[in-house]
């Protein structure tokens, strides 16, 4: 049975330069390997060990030994949406010039992806002749409108790439018919449970590859056959023997969130896709990335040469999926019969994947020989006798219905206040002077681009022929006593650009509207009900006022409808959110949207400047709350601190200039344009690129007469 298929994209030797615009360097001596864990959606708020958790925070051991043993960085920002700060991390420059603003959907263009020819981290590493692998999430660029589709990490510069690349860029919605033997939400945790669960404790488990097994375990078992086969990749049906042809009722091909998902792996820009049969696709996402990130790891130390390896997990992204029960410790709580509607359940389920996660970067560490485990079980790690710096950091705030006290859920993941974008960054290793210390200093995560590239013995700056955004961090590690780098610090999301000006649809929350999330099943996945284009069912529940079909584009227009239907209208997050603080604590904050005027049951456009004073205290931080806005009119010392702010802000905004025409942002309009705009035509076939200048999602003579209206302009790069 053939199990992938592999494929090259036809580029031909012009497009291919794009994908890998930098040879490696000639051999040096050698220099610590660096092995990145990027976390999804485990905010600071959920990780005890930076001193937050509350009374519900998991266990997190692996975690806790790596931060003992290397540096917290007690005050580091991100960007407040899963995309937004890899595209940071990658590129070290901040989402206004790249484009990429907001968790890429389907809709987005490859405007808003990021460019084959900006100087990815992996190609800067390269430079100074590391071999770069990702494994896991990836989320920069969606293959729908993207010219380079399934090769996209390795067009952007990975040597080796394992991991997902979903259509909506975040795991799919769970299997409610458990692999098609069920009614529609007949088994919403995805797997057929026990008897005791409406289930069965007695089945036949059809593998992919066409084999069966009989599974059975005792009544109220923890671990039920149903989810033994589910997490061995295979489908059950309930009750049954086995049969010697699949029945035909089960269907392998329909996804289900974190344990069936489409395996994508480029070696450069060649690829090979598993079938949805294979195991590899059919098994729980972070145990997938970790199990190929360790085969990988081996090989490149057994080759010898320096290595640079993301591990970028998928925890706790929703919809949530409790991890295989031997991943668990053997006290966890049995997660069978959960009601996936109750909010506890859902905290629940969200601690057992973080201590899945954690357990994992435990078998990361001993498996690569990075740590080792003590009798008693307990991991041993002492990164002055490795090779290897580690790097542990979170891509975002968590999501507002995980987040935990004294965090505020109403500003959390997705908006620019404290709870979304303050995030747990841990760098432990060999170059690290006085392990196990606190730095408080400001840092971004646009800052780890340039410490990879001076680990790496590179000039970042003058490998980067563009605007960096990066801070060094390396002085950190080598001196305890070394004085705060950064003066301020930014964060900031925003709508990324869709054809024709087109955006996401409204996701109508309890208590607010949103409109980040990318498509119907996020938003429901996410507890939404959809108000955008495609919209069914009945507001607010089930015998409702019916929601009209097509939808609308705003959320302040699903307000008037609200109203109008004797609903109580909400508040409205953002559509473009911003922040920027100093040193001492002064923290502005800068939002934008069309927002709903009571007064006149209409949209109206707005943008607010919010001031706050903020910190990083234990047990409980100032935050940026609603009720610690700081009220107008401003004191002295406080509208120095706000106008100095406004200032910076708006100079920082004003440093990427337009330059329509420049599509491989070299900083000129010239004839390399003219020649990659056909490159992109060709490798496109006339849709989204980088050349798509006009943002209409076609790539064509309409973009090309901009190249030749602009030709011999020079920007700023």
């Amino acid at each position: 049975m053939r199990r992938w298929k592999v494929t090259s994209i036809p580029i031909g030797v012009a497009a291919l330069a794009l994908a890998s615009t930098c040879a490696a360097a000639p051999a040096q001596s050698r220099r610590p390997n660096i092995l990145l864990i990027l976390t999804d959606d485990a905010g600071i708020d959920q990780i005890r060990t930076f001193g937050y958790g509350g009374r519900t925070a998991p266990p997190t051991p692996s975690i806790d030994a790596i931060a003992n043993s290397g540096l917290r960085f007690r005050n580091a920002w991100t960007m407040p949406a899963c995309s937004t700060a890899r595209g940071v991390l990658y590129t070290g420059r901040y989402p206004f010039r790249t484009n990429l603003n907001a968790a890429l959907g389907p809709s987005d263009l490859a405007n808003s992806m990021i460019s084959p020819w900006e100087m990815t981290l992996p190609k800067l590493m390269k430079k100074g002749g590391y071999t770069s692998g990702l494994f896991g999430k990836f989320h920069i660029g969606l293959q729908g409108n993207n010219p380079f589709k399934l090769a996209m990490p390795g067009a952007l510069g990975w040597d080796y790439f394992s991991g997902w690349l979903d259509e909506t860029g975040d795991p799919s919605s769970i299997d409610t018919t458990a692999g098609g033997v069920g009614a529609q939400d007949q088994y919403p945790w995805g797997y057929v449970p026990g008897s005791r669960d409406g289930g069965a404790d007695r089945g036949a488990c059809y593998a992919g590859d066409g084999s069966c097994q009989l599974l059975s375990a005792p009544y109220a078992s923890k671990n039920p056959p149903g989810r033994v086969c589910r997490d061995g990749g295979g489908i059950f049906t309930p009750g049954r023997s086995c049969q010697p042809q699949t029945p035909p009722k089960i269907n392998f091909g329909i996804l289900s969130a974190h344990y069936v998902s489409p395996l994508v792996i480029n070696r450069g820009v060649s690829v090979e896709q598993p079938l949805i049969t294979d195991k590899r696709a059919r098994t729980y996402r972070n145990v997938e990335a970790t199990d190929a990130a360790i085969r990988w790891i081996k090989q490149q130390q057994a080759a010898g040469g320096p290595w640079m390896a993301t591990v970028s997990t998928a925890t706790v992204h929703t919809p949530m999926q409790a991890p295989p029960v031997p991943r668990l410790p053997a006290n966890s709580v049995d997660t069978n019969g959960l009601d996936p509607d109750n909010p506890a359940s859902q905290i629940i389920i969200a601690n057992q994947m973080i201590e899945e996660m954690d357990a994992d970067i435990g078998r990361l560490l001993v498996e690569t020989r990075l740590a080792r485990r003590s009798p008693s079980g307990s991991l041993i790690y002492e990164p002055e006798a490795t090779d290897t710096v580690v790097v542990y950091v979170n891509d975002n705030g968590s999501l507002g219905s995980q987040v935990r006290l004294p965090f505020d859920g109403s500003r959390a993941k997705g908006t620019p206040y404290q709870t979304g974008v303050w995030t747990q960054l841990v760098v432990a290793g060999p170059l690290v002077s006085q392990p196990g210390r606190a730095v408080t200093a400001m840092v971004n995560i646009a800052d780890l681009y340039q410490l990879f590239g001076e680990i790496a013995g590179i000039d970042v700056r003058k490998a980067v022929p563009r605007t960096l955004d990066s801070r060094p961090m390396l002085p950190y590690l080598r001196n305890p006593a070394q004085a705060p780098i950064r003066t301020s610090n930014f964060t900031l999301v925003g709508p990324n650009i869709q054809a024709n000006g087109a955006m996401n649809g409204p996701c109508q929350f309890a208590s607010s509207c949103s409109q980040i999330p990318v498509t119907k099943s996020v938003c429901e996945d996410n507890g939404g009900v959809w108000f955008g284009q495609g919209a069914t069912g009945t507001y607010p529940v089930s015998g409702g006022t019916p929601i009209p079909s097509n939808g609308f584009t705003y959320c302040c227009q699903v307000q008037i409808w609200l109203h109008d239907n004797g609903y109580t209208p909400t508040k409205i997050n953002p559509e473009t959110g911003m922040a920027i603080r100093n040193r001492i604590g002064y923290k502005l904050v800068r939002n934008s949207l069309k927002d709903y005027s009571s007064a006149s049951n209409s949209c109206v456009d707005t943008t607010t400047d919010e001031l706050y004073v903020v910190n990083e205290a234990e047990p409980v931080p100032l935050l940026d709350r609603e009720d610690r806005l700081i009220p107008t009119p401003y004191t002295p010392v406080q509208q120095r601190n706000h106008d100095a702010l406004s200032k910076e802000l708006d100079a920082l905004l004003g440093s990427q200039p337009s330059c329509p025409g420049d599509g491989n942002i070299d900083g000129v309009v010239n004839l390399q344009d003219v020649h990659d705009y056909g490159v992109m035509v060709h490798l496109s076939r006339g849709k989204s690129s980088w050349y798509d200048f006009n943002e209409d999602g076609l790539t064509n003579p309409a973009d090309l007469a901009i190249i030749q209206k602009n030709y011999g302009k020079v920007c700023r790069k």
